[in-house]
């Protein structure tokens, strides 16, 4: 018997009525083929590791696609983070766009070999391919891109050896097939922290030297990893800005280069807007983090720094909290604005 191919259609956090619409169009569209069943799942960045969806997921070892409201890379490496590994798919729809930075990013490797996190895992040999959906977009595109992946991968994974007559049936599915749809449940909330992209860190440790609220740590082996992500400030990314290879992101964040677009080199990037006096990624992320130590309570770093040359930090208390105090008119306003998705 032939296998269908999984796929995950991750929900947004919009509920605008187009992007609503296109989720719901590529998903009866699936639901109808019976080369591929169909899982919505909730926002996979808000998905908590130990609930029903990443629990399906981490029964799978075979090929499977996420679909979702996330760039390809930073989709496939929240999986890895929670557990779910496999090897990058290729994906053909929408690639021809990325052609360039990719080309520009295989001349500097050759210039310049680093070695990579990536290069002392153990993956397991299976592809995770991770669609981005699009508003606007046409949603037969993305049917197109499943059927071709099913096609291609899902021959692999045929249980005993199919006569002509089901190879036919798999190749040329009719659109007879009932609909088959399943939808998992959770209560997720809304979640900030930052994921690690392996392929392209290489294990500098400039961010658990940076940041100040204890989200970094390391292994057994002595990589880094996100320890406690529920510590991370919500909205604050300056950890991502220092990062010297792009390899830390934050998926919900409104600049692409931070929320997992095509990681481009930093060697060879002009950024104009220095010429104009504009802060450098570096004095930006200095600014977010003390932003958010004050915030916290916590007196901001001072410049002066320490005999070793590195900023002194101070983790007393800058003010005596009311931790129980009610919130009032203000403090609702501001949790209604961090609520909507602008």
């Amino acid at each position: 018997m032939i296998k269908p191919l999984n796929v995950f259609v991750s929900r947004g956090l919009s509920h605008h009525p187009d992007k609503r619409q296109v989720e719901q169009s590529v998903t009866d569209l699936l639901a109808l083929d019976p080369r591929v069943k169909v899982t919505m799942i909730p926002n996979l960045y808000d998905l908590r590791p130990d609930g029903d969806a990443y629990s399906q997921l981490k029964e799978l070892d075979e090929d499977f696609i996420v679909i979702s409201w996330m760039f390809q890379r930073a989709a496939h490496w929240i999986l890895d983070r929670n557990g779910v590994l496999g090897q990058t798919g290729e994906v053909e729809f929408g690639a021809e766009e990325d052609d360039d930075a990719d080309e520009l990013e295989d001349d500097i490797l050759e210039e310049e070999e680093k070695q990579r996190v990536i290069e002392t895992l153990d993956i397991p040999d299976r592809s995770i391919y991770c669609l981005q959906l699009q508003h606007p977009s046409e949603p037969q595109h993305y049917v197109d891109e499943v059927v071709r992946i099913a096609e291609s991968s899902l021959m692999q994974w045929i249980s005993g050896t199919p006569d002509q007559d089901q190879l036919d049936r798999f190749l040329n599915a009719e659109q007879r097939h009932e609909p088959e749809l399943t939808a998992i449940e959770e209560k997720a909330g809304r979640r900030w922290y930052p994921v690690i992209d392996f392929s392209r860190c290489t294990n500098c440790m400039e961010c658990i030297d940076f940041c100040l609220f204890g989200v970094y740590g390391v292994d057994t082996q002595e990589t880094i990893l996100v320890e406690q992500p529920d510590n991370c400030r919500k909205g604050c990314p300056a950890c991502s800005r220092v990062c010297p290879e792009n390899a830390i992101v934050f998926p919900q964040h409104k600049s692409p280069a931070i929320a997992g677009a095509p990681a481009e080199t930093g060697g060879l990037k002009i950024d104009l807007s220095l010429l104009f006096g504009a802060p450098d990624a570096q004095e930006v992320a200095a600014r977010e983090r003390d932003e958010q130590l004050m915030l916290a309570g916590r007196a901001p770093a001072e410049e002066s720094g320490n005999a070793n040359g590195s900023p002194a930090i101070s983790m007393e208390p800058r003010q005596v909290q009311n931790v129980g105090a009610d919130k009032d008119d203000l403090d609702h306003l501001i949790d209604g604005l961090d609520s909507l998705d602008l």
